[in-house]
């Protein structure tokens, strides 16, 4: 996992954002605005920022600016603001991405991991073994001792979304935004079925039901 530098002035998004990077493995540090988001990045080891745009005494366009000076260091820009000239501002001073608020938290996890994978700081998940069953996800395909087991891509992309957020419990609503996307006309029921399939077809008894929110993966003793 990473050292991520959190550089947000609202304290309930910064909060939220360091309790999911957080519950993902990774080591947060906080600042609330610019001058101190800058002096924290110069001052700890750190493998991604998330940088907020719109930030007190020194704007994350200018912060990110100084960054660049002396450092290659990932940086994800987040920001209110949703138009071409602040997103073509970000890119032109280097950033490596940009999300707009609101957004999801899965969404920016996974943007976060993709950058991580890029810079070499992450390993993406290519195989998994449950008991006697071997998944290949970049293959999209799983057998057993009796050989190949008959499952969907669409079940393996769960599975994989899951376990690359082990101890984490994703809701309904986040896994059909994630594989599906937000206008899937798909009903979050759908997921329960999903989740039946992949129980019974690869015999796992890791993938936990929190009644009420959602699913997680945990790995068994």
């Amino acid at each position: 996992m990473a050292i991520l530098l959190i550089v947000e002035d609202d304290i309930a998004t910064n909060e939220a954002i360091c309790e999911y990077m957080g519950a993902a493995g990774h080591t947060v540090l906080s600042a609330f605005d610019g001058e101190q988001g800058l002096a924290m990045a110069k001052s700890n080891r750190v493998d991604l920022v998330i940088l907020d745009i719109m930030l007190p005494k020194v704007t994350g366009i200018d912060v990110l600016k100084e960054l660049r000076k002396d450092s290659s260091l990932p940086v994800l820009m987040l920001t209110a603001l949703d138009d071409e000239g602040t997103q073509a501002a970000s890119f032109d001073e280097e950033a490596d991405d940009y999300i707009s608020k609101p957004f999801s938290m899965l969404l920016l996890g996974k943007r976060v991991t993709a950058l991580l994978r890029r810079c070499g700081k992450n390993q993406e998940l290519k195989q998994m073994q449950f008991g006697d069953v071997m998944v290949d996800f970049s293959g999209y395909t799983a057998s057993d001792t009796d050989g190949r087991i008959d499952i969907t891509p669409k079940e393996i992309d769960l599975l994989k979304l899951l376990c690359e957020h082990k101890g984490m419990v994703l809701s309904r609503t986040q896994i059909l935004d994630d594989l599906w996307g937000y206008d899937a006309p798909i009903i979050d029921r759908t997921i329960d079925t999903y989740i039946k399939n992949l129980r019974k077809k690869l015999r796992l008894d890791c993938i936990v039901t929190v009644k009420g929110v959602g699913y997680k993966y945990e790995e068994m003793p």
